[in-house]
């Protein structure tokens, strides 16, 4: 039975400092062993969400990210194969850091597309909130475009966020009385107004 190292950082010649542990060869192998494999979970976990944040990802499509250095190492010539991917991925929605969205096409299989939660809706609400009170607008509306394209935004974390987290993020500030959803007179949604915090 082989163990695992831990995560910490080892230098590599790429700009994410991947940790120690993805130079290990059987770190690309599902291992047999039910605690090894908890273990080894654990570990791809850590790294899809700090590779994640670091990158700036927001999400993974299975169909194309399997080839991302993330998922091979070519120093070692090991890859994590697309099965083994997928259970990682159901592993981290089972521990709410992840999401399986539908992709896009007609010949999209379930489960190869999801949203990485590198920080919850909550957190996102958190800072967006902060962002508005920072900024002084209070009682205005925004666009989704604006908050996350704007130039206002151009410093900010979410920058560039995707549309579904963003969303996500927008529902706590709606449940927590910090903000609602604008329509226009045909009912589409025009924008969100935001109000101080409660």
């Amino acid at each position: 039975m082989s163990t695992l190292p831990s995560l910490s950082t080892s230098s590599r010649n790429t700009s994410f400092p991947f940790p120690s542990i993805y130079s290990f060869p059987p770190f690309f192998t599902r291992q047999p062993n039910s605690q090894t494999w908890t273990s080894q979970l654990s570990l791809w976990n850590s790294l899809i969400l700090a590779y994640c944040r670091y990158n700036r990802i927001w999400r993974i499509d299975l169909n194309t990210a399997i080839e991302w250095d993330l998922f091979n190492n070519r120093d070692i010539n090991r890859s994590l194969k697309l099965e083994t991917c997928k259970e990682v991925l159901d592993s981290m929605v089972m521990k709410g850091d992840a999401e399986w969205v539908s992709g896009s096409g007609s010949h999209v299989s379930k489960n190869t597309s999801a949203i990485i939660y590198w920080r919850r809706p909550e957190e996102w609400a958190n800072i967006i909130a902060d962002w508005i009170d920072s900024t002084g607008q209070k009682n205005t509306i925004l666009t989704l475009y604006e908050i996350a394209e704007g130039d206002l935004s151009l410093s900010q974390d979410f920058r560039g966020i995707d549309p579904t987290i963003l969303r996500k993020a927008l529902d706590v500030l709606i449940r927590r009385g910090q903000a609602q959803i604008m329509k226009s007179a045909d009912g589409e949604e025009a924008g969100v107004k935001f109000f101080g915090s409660q």
